[in-house]
């Protein structure tokens, strides 16, 4: 029974953990196709790296708010994909 417990802590650590670990925005937009899209998406990156530079600055004591700031950075960089994406299926009809 103890054995079956460890396991299911461990388990439940390695869940939380893969699931807290976020993605970095990313450019992934055609620049010939939406080059101001493209353009909002390397000033989302951008600005992701300035705030791994201000965690770091600041020994990452900032209680939680530069991380939801980032995660919140690679949603908007997820939504502007998403805008190209729903753009090109609209113009090859």
């Amino acid at each position: 029974m103890k054995r079956k417990n460890v396991l299911l802590l461990l388990s439940a650590v390695l869940l939380c953990g893969s699931v807290t670990i976020a993605q970095e925005p990313v450019q992934n937009i055609d620049a010939k196709r939406h080059p101001n899209l493209r353009n909002a998406q390397n000033s989302i990156v951008a600005a992701s790296h300035y705030i791994d530079a201000a965690q770091k600055d600041n020994d990452w004591d900032m209680q939680g708010h530069a991380q939801k700031a980032k995660d919140l950075l690679k949603q908007a960089s997820d939504e502007l994909k998403e805008a190209a994406e729903i753009s090109n299926q609209a113009h090859h009809k």
